[in-house]
């Protein structure tokens, strides 16, 4: 795909066929293979789609459903220091809660590469909750949400906060965009872990679109959540934290401990994971509903 320069990339393979670099057999069968998918979904037949669905698009039962995939597919890694003292789910009725980090307030970093543009961008990109809206909207009236992007620990240890949620997590990418060899938390996220959760009890919620470095945190944190890239429906984020549901997710891959021992597979010699895959916790629907 040549998303950008593309009469660049005409004018460049125009001259390697002309100048038998390239023949003219490769050319046909590339045309060949996508004429045939064409013919096949009949779209010389039908070139535009049907229109007459369009206004179910975003509906409501479309966002529940969304809302629903993103509670069954959060991946709860850690709750709780010792099990005996599970964080999570966390009090609705607290007096006052500190939201952190770069990405509770950002829809664009929420749905990642490939909503609207090409890479994704930050922002309110399309139309949705973001999780600091659906925190405000699951806590009790009489609870103070306070939101710092990234507070010094001084601070956190003053406010008198109950806990703390931090939502930390990669920006969107796609494809090359996304290539990085060292896969930790960017955008200052382990910063933020450090001076919150080592000054408060704290749940760390990760966005992202594939495992990262959390190796340094999880000693620090009470509770982590694997979040992937949730998407517009940031409720559903909020309906298992707070235990309207349970937790239930599952690792859809291997979580490594440190960038050095990847790759590494199910039934690999060196199989030595942070967590393994198909391994999530689970959690109970909270009583005090």
């Amino acid at each position: 795909m040549v998303p950008y320069n593309f009469r660049d990339f005409i004018g460049n393979l125009t001259s390697q066929v002309k100048g038998g670099l390239i023949s003219m057999a490769r050319i046909n069968d590339a045309v060949r293979r996508i004429l045939r998918v064409k013919f096949t979904m009949g779209l010389f037949e039908h070139p535009k789609a049907n229109p007459s669905l369009a206004n179910q698009l975003g509906s409501k039962a479309h966002r529940e459903l969304a809302r629903e995939a993103v509670r069954k597919s959060l991946v709860l890694l850690k709750n709780g220091k010792s099990d005996s003292k599970p964080l999570l789910p966390l009090d609705k009725n607290a007096p006052k809660i500190l939201v952190a980090g770069t990405h509770p307030d950002n829809l664009g970093y929420q749905c990642g590469g490939w909503t609207i543009t090409w890479q994704g961008s930050s922002g309110n990109t399309t139309k949705g909750t973001t999780i600091l809206e659906a925190i405000k909207s699951a806590v009790s009236p009489s609870t103070e949400i306070v939101y710092k992007e990234n507070p010094d620990a001084k601070y956190v240890k003053g406010q008198g906060f109950s806990y703390a949620i931090v939502v930390v997590g990669e920006a969107p990418y796609a494809e090359t965009g996304g290539d990085n060899l060292n896969l930790t938390i960017p955008i200052g996220g382990g910063e933020t872990i450090k001076n919150v959760c080592g000054s408060v009890k704290c749940l760390v919620i990760l966005i992202s679109g594939r495992p990262l470095v959390i190796t340094p945190y999880l000693p620090l944190v009470d509770a982590f959540v694997a979040a992937w890239l949730p998407g517009t429906e940031g409720q559903g984020v909020t309906d298992v934290i707070f235990g309207d549901y349970g937790f239930q997710g599952k690792l859809p891959r291997t979580w490594f401990k440190s960038v050095d021992q990847l790759p590494m597979n199910v039934g690999d010699k060196h199989y030595d994971p942070l967590f393994p895959f198909g391994f999530g916790l689970t959690t109970t629907v909270a009583e005090n509903l």
